[in-house]
């Protein structure tokens, strides 16, 4: 079996499960042996009932009190029952499980196990794993995997699936160099990618770990230096002059440029106006003004002779980002147009001939900006979005429509600049410290979940004064489904304790992107009060009269992940608040959420997060959004990163090229590494 064989190739693979893999990303072989665990489960001896902990998974041996009761609740069927031991009583509750009504009998005894909750005041275990005796003891001590799933799969299958591929692959040669693994210590690579699925014990996990997350970095090391050589100094046709029309158009805003948005302009300026390309990463908290900076940009590249394109992850912030554009520029004769993929083909087609006839100065879009079909006419600068890091194939795409655009990406990710340098080598650095003089800074609180009428409230009252909230619901990681069904269900429960004229809708991962444009759409017209979401919010959308962001089970998230969903309330005019609400005991988690309490500044904020957390906390809370490696993440694991970059800079020109020459597959690999960069 060979890396890039198709998943088909395994026993019990069929057609119905690879088209499942396929829609997680899982195609090849090496695919489905690189869908790392998220975490794992180590199984104890049974405990006593009275020992059970609110908020941890247990197991108990009990013995059914009474035959299982069902009821329906919405769309969901509920089965109740109630076990005992010599120490207690506790009610256990399944989902859409109605087939346990005729399984479990009473007066028999079974193991359990499971997550303990409160309901009601009283502790229950919910969604119970069920065991026979002697099968759960030979799982003692065991570390079992729990994989990132999908609907229809179970973490059975994947697991039996990634077994037998582990059986029979050929495994490629170690393209670390031997030098390196000495110097760091590592792990074999095929040693590494077998412990990591099941492991020994948690040594040999952390040491398999430590491996793989190396890897991650040394590859995306690589890749950075592969960039670099391709495009340091590279020198581009569009050499810009200064013009008049940037500074009457400072001059027209209602407000004044703060210093720190002077500096990075001034840099700007020097970059566009050099023989060089620009390749420049502007950092700067939610509302420090990077949008600003990029409309000068585009401002100068225009009234040099040049179009300037926009390119943001959603439609809906496209379209408002055109409209804004519109208005800010309607004074200067600038033409702009919107390119997204909802537009239709005769839309579409009219947008390519006004492009390709230069008929249009700046182009604002999704990832449409970049298809086949679009030509430019002198295409001087891109300005992209962290989302959207050109890749390398991505820039060749708009390097064969003409020329070396310039290239500014903006970024709203708060990372300690020592990571910053190493995370985006490619790229010179700009950073936005300070907010506008007249930004209202974000009221905050931490709560517990016995405060939740209160926020109810306080929404209304916020909704009844014209304003609108969002609600954040935390990921169900066990799969999508859950998490709407998670989402649907809280909306539910908000519109009967909201007021009847109160306006609530709902965001989640599994809508088709139409429904999600529209939701956004809707929300951000102000034709719906309350929004309830998982994370999709974070970059999608622009509106300046939502004042309350309240985020349920916050200390699921991670404090930088919070901090960018704040960013969501205060860019108007009125005073906004964050109500961050922990349903967790655990005193770390109180302190992580006071952090976010006491500050709203995000570089400040992702410095604590990395003290806080510290390289130990491997499977905490991931920082979604920045760089999305398989297993790595920058803030945990901050030492790896620097290890990684320290040995690819140790590295001749030499070495490298005997990497790529031993290992062919590697080139590609990392090709499309550096297109999610």
């Amino acid at each position: 079996m060979k890396y890039d064989d198709r998943v088909s190739v395994i026993k019990g693979i069929g057609d119905k499960t690879e088209k499942i893999l396929n829609k997680i990303g899982i195609v090849t072989v090496q695919d489905l042996i690189e869908h790392y665990p998220r975490s794992y489960e180590q199984f104890q001896k049974p405990i006593p009932i009275s020992d059970l902990r609110e908020g941890e998974v247990n197991t108990i041996e009990a013995t059914l009190v009474n035959s299982p009761t069902g009821r329906r609740v919405r769309h969901l069927q509920i089965t109740n029952a109630k076990v005992k031991d010599s120490y207690g009583i506790i009610n256990l509750t399944w989902f859409n499980m109605p087939f346990l009504q005729k399984t479990l009998r009473m007066g028999f005894r079974y193991i359990f196990r499971g997550k303990v909750s409160r309901k009601n005041g009283v502790l229950v275990i919910e969604q119970p794993k069920i065991y026979e005796k002697q099968e759960y003891y030979k799982l003692l001590n065991v570390l079992q995997p729990i994989y990132p799933l999908t609907e229809g799969l179970t973490n059975n299958s994947i697991t039996k699936s990634i077994g037998l591929a582990l059986k029979d692959l050929e495994f490629a040669k170690d393209y670390i160099p031997k030098k390196i693994s000495k110097e760091y210590n590592l792990l074999d690579r095929t040693k590494a990618i077998k412990e990591i699925h099941f492991p020994k014990d948690r040594d040999s996990m952390l040491k398999a770990r430590q491996r793989v997350v190396f890897d991650e970095f040394f590859l995306y090391s690589l890749a950075l230096r592969h960039l670099k050589e391709k495009k340091s100094k590279e020198k581009t046709e569009y050499v810009m002059k200064e013009v008049s029309e940037c500074e009457q158009l400072i001059a027209s805003f209602p407000y004044s440029l703060t210093k720190a948005q002077l500096r990075v302009w001034d840099e700007i300026k020097k970059d566009l106006s050099s023989d060089y390309s620009m390749n420049r990463l502007v950092q700067g908290d939610v509302g420090s003004g990077k949008t600003v900076l990029a409309i000068l940009a585009l401002m100068m590249t225009v009234k040099s002779g040049y179009q300037g394109s926009m390119m943001v992850p959603t439609e809906v912030l496209a379209k408002q980002h055109y409209k804004s554009l519109k208005d800010t520029l309607s004074k200067f004769d600038v033409s702009i147009c919107l390119l997204v993929g909802s537009m239709t083909a005769k839309e579409k087609r009219e947008a390519y001939e006004r492009i390709k006839n230069h008929e249009v100065d700046i182009i604002i879009g999704t990832h449409a900006l970049i298809q086949e079909k679009v030509e430019y006419d002198n295409l001087g600068l891109v300005v992209t979005d962290e989302q959207h890091r050109f890749g390398v194939k991505q820039r060749e795409a708009l390097m064969d429509k003409g020329g070396q655009p310039h290239v500014l990406v903006m970024s709203a990710t708060p990372i300690p600049r020592t990571l910053a340098i190493i995370i985006y080598g490619d790229l010179d650095i700009s950073i936005v410290d300070e907010l506008p003089a007249e930004r209202m800074p974000i009221k905050n609180t931490v709560v517990g979940t016995n405060y939740r009428p209160n926020s109810y409230r306080f929404i209304d009252k916020q909704v009844a004064m014209g304003r609108q909230a969002y609600v954040i619901c935390p990921m169900v990681e066990e799969s999508e489904m859950m998490e709407a069904e998670n989402v649907i269900d809280y909306t539910e429960t908000l519109r009967d304790a909201l007021s009847p004229s109160v306006k609530v809708e709902y965001l989640h991962g599994k809508m088709k992107p139409k429904e999600k444009n529209s939701v956004m759409e809707e929300f951000a017209e102000g034709n719906i009060d309350v929004l309830v979401s998982t994370t999709v919010v974070e970059v999608g959308v622009n509106v300046p009269n939502a004042t309350v962001m309240m985020v349920e089970n916050a200390q699921r998230f991670g404090l930088a992940q919070l901090h960018q969903l704040r960013g969501r309330v205060g860019r108007g005019e009125f005073q906004s608040y964050c109500i961050f609400v922990c349903d967790s005991n655990s005193k770390e988690a109180w302190e992580r959420l006071q952090i976010l309490n006491k500050s709203n500044d995000g570089f400040f904020i992702a410095g604590e997060d990395l003290r806080l957390r510290g390289p130990g906390d491997i499977f905490g809370i991931r920082q979604s959004g920045t760089l999305e490696f398989k297993m790595a993440d920058i803030f945990t694991d901050v030492e790896h990163l620097k290890a990684a970059a320290e040995a690819v800079k140790s590295l001749e020109d030499e070495e490298i090229e005997k990497i790529f020459m031993d290992n062919p597959l590697l080139e590609d690999k990392i090709l499309n590494q550096t297109n999610t960069l």
